[in-house]
Order: structure tokens, then sequence, then C-alpha cells
């Protein structure tokens, strides 16, 4: 079978990001890309900024913890909001959370553990949507 073009030869402008900081975490993040359940992300509005702001309408390439790509995603909004504004509404199509209570403990720790979480921060959330599976693809 003849090998698969290369998905940066076909979404020319992707930039390439690697979801969660563990294997763990981007395994399980993936898999609920892949199913639909998680349609939305979130950051530390700095850290965003820094790594580059997701950009309405672009097509991005999220890798497994290998660094392959798995998903080709487009950005459909993005938001700013203070980390006490997050709502329900905000967390629920992140897709790997109970609730508010159980988002919030979680992105202090994320956040603890990847440049330092403040009360008061701004938040990036980021709507997108999956346009295609790359799994297999190296």
């Amino acid at each position: 079978m003849p090998a698969r073009p290369d998905p940066f030869d076909r979404y020319p402008d992707a930039v390439a990001y690697t979801p969660g900081d563990s294997a763990a975490l981007n395994a399980e993040i993936l898999a609920l890309m892949r199913s639909g359940w998680k349609t939305a992300s979130c950051d530390g509005w700095d850290r965003a900024v820094a790594e580059g702001l997701p950009t309405v309408g672009r097509i991005d390439i999220a890798l497994d913890w290998q660094g392959r790509p798995a998903l080709a995603t487009r950005t459909l909004r993005v938001e700013k909001l203070a980390f006490e504004d997050v709502t329900e509404a905000h967390v629920s199509p992140q897709g790997e959370f109970r609730d508010l209570d159980d988002w919030r403990q979680g992105y202090r720790a994320y956040l603890s553990r990847n440049g330092g979480f403040e009360a008061g921060m701004a938040m990036m959330i980021e709507h997108f949507e999956v346009v295609e599976d790359l799994g297999g693809l190296s």
C-alpha cells in the first residue's frame, strides 16, 4: 500500500501541539477528541500566548506522546476569561472533568505543574472540531 501524504503537506499552515503533560494524559485527551466527547481545551492565557494562540479557522496537528501526528483539528473559537469566570458550560465540552469543581482542582494542579497558578489568572479556551484522524501516520 502506498504511504499516505504527510499531514503537514495537506495542512501547510498547521501548528503541531501535544495535548497534556504526560503520556497517560495525552492518550486520554486524544481518545476523548477522537470520540467527539472533547471539543474544547484550555490553558493559562500567558502560556498559550507564549506557545502561540490557536487561530480561528486554522487546522493544526495534535501529536501523540511520541510526536506522531494523531489528529487534525480546526479552531472554531478562542475565548479569554478569568479562571474564576469559567463555568460548567465551558467545562463540559472539555470532556475529561466530572464537573466545575473537578475542573478547578485539575487545572490548579496542571497549571501549578506547568508555570504556576495564580488566583484571577486569565485562561484561554479553544473550541475546535476534529477534521481528520491521522492515527497510524508517522
